[in-house]
């Protein structure tokens, strides 16, 4: 059960749309494969998605950090030793996909090793989750038409709007026409990754106050603490942190501020193991989370499945989970399926998925 390599392997398949918001904007899925590999011939895969535009990190940096800084740190560590390994791999500031990425690597290299499943080992509560959806920043019309056509097609009913990017009527204006065409019974929250002000963000939510939003995540920047902490004493809408919490002393802070009143969980920045940290803790606090999407693909996905399946508090609400349905292929042997609004946890050991050799070479970018 020692570890004896880890790799990280660059590929790039395209979006069928850009993927676009406040924060940015995504053409093509430039992620990072993450295999780590034991001395008995187990193989433990995980995803890494860059996002130079929040968290600093490029495919060549997250490539870089694995192979020079990570890789010599942990190998002949053993599969257990995972405490170690990530005291090891925070010596090194930031890089939260990379750490998050080998993480649970190791995660999936341990429960092949024992024949048992990630979720499972995590604490196997459920073994499905309800998914979300996002849509934004187009034009009504083709925001309703998304919803439908995926409600329609994969049974999803909750759908996240991004927001923050355009003029605050617009978003108002389309989460309106959402609401509209798709009726009481469709959940809808917000997402603004950043973009408005707390005064916009304060207006904006009074607009909608007829809208029956269940979360607003992320209107303003972390660094309008003051902004923040009066935004959320102006609404009944409870407030997601997200990229302003991704440690367990970030979370602390943000919910001691008033600057949120629940966290987004995303195991593509903070793996297994700390993102099970951020959840007992916000459990003991009593704060609701949510299973968030950095872009992931296919590989991404299942592990955010995997991690959001196995415990109550997180398998409460709906992940974002549906993501990998924008991107023209993948790297699996067999394509995750959302049916009836549900995305179902992987059989099988470890994550549950297997790599198909033939997509791997045909995306990778290092050959």
């Amino acid at each position: 059960m020692k570890i004896e390599k880890v790799e990280a392997i660059p590929f790039a398949i395209p979006y069928r749309k850009p993927l676009r918001f406040a924060s940015g904007e995504v053409h093509v899925a430039d992620h990072v494969l993450v295999r780590v590999h034991t001395d008995d011939g187990v193989v433990g895969v995980a995803e890494a998605p860059p996002r130079p535009y929040t968290y600093g990190e490029t495919q060549e940096s997250i490539i870089a950090v694995v192979d020079k800084l990570f890789a010599p740190q942990l190998v002949d560590l053993t599969l257990l030793e995972r405490e170690t390994a990530h005291a090891r791999m925070e010596r090194t500031v930031g890089n939260p996909a990379a750490k998050a990425a080998v993480d649970m690597a190791i995660w999936d290299a341990l429960g092949r090793t024992l024949g048992v499943s990630v979720s499972a080992l995590l604490g196997g509560f459920t073994d499905r989750m309800r998914v979300s959806h996002m849509v934004g920043f187009a034009p009504d019309a083709e925001m309703v038409a998304e919803a439908e056509r995926v409600r329609d097609t994969h049974g999803i009913r909750v759908f996240k709007v991004k927001v923050g990017r355009r003029p605050v009527e617009l978003d108002v204006g389309a989460c309106r026409a959402l609401r509209a065409a798709l009726g009481p019974d469709v959940e809808l929250y917000v997402d603004g990754n950043r973009g408005w002000t707390p005064s916009e963000a304060a207006r904006a939510l009074r607009a909608m106050a007829d809208l029956d939003l269940t979360l607003s995540e992320e209107l303003c920047p972390a660094d309008d603490v003051l902004g923040r902490r009066w935004l959320t004493a102006q609404t009944t809408v409870p407030t997601v942190a997200d990229e302003s919490a991704t440690t367990p002393g970030q979370v602390t802070r943000e919910l001691l501020d008033g600057a949120a009143t629940a966290i987004s969980i995303k195991t593509a920045r903070t793996g297994f193991s700390t993102s099970q940290r951020i959840l007992h803790q916000c459990e003991g606090l009593g704060v609701e989370v949510v299973m968030g999407n950095q872009i992931d693909g296919q590989v991404g996905t299942a592990c955010t499945v995997a991690f959001g399946a196995a415990h109550r508090h997180s398998a409460r609400r709906a992940g974002e989970l549906s993501n990998f349905l924008d991107m023209s292929d993948d790297l699996l042997t067999e394509p995750l399926e959302i049916a009836g609004g549900e995305l179902t946890v992987r059989p099988g050991p470890g994550i549950g998925i297997e790599i198909d050799p033939d997509k791997l070479a045909r995306y990778r970018q290092d050959r």
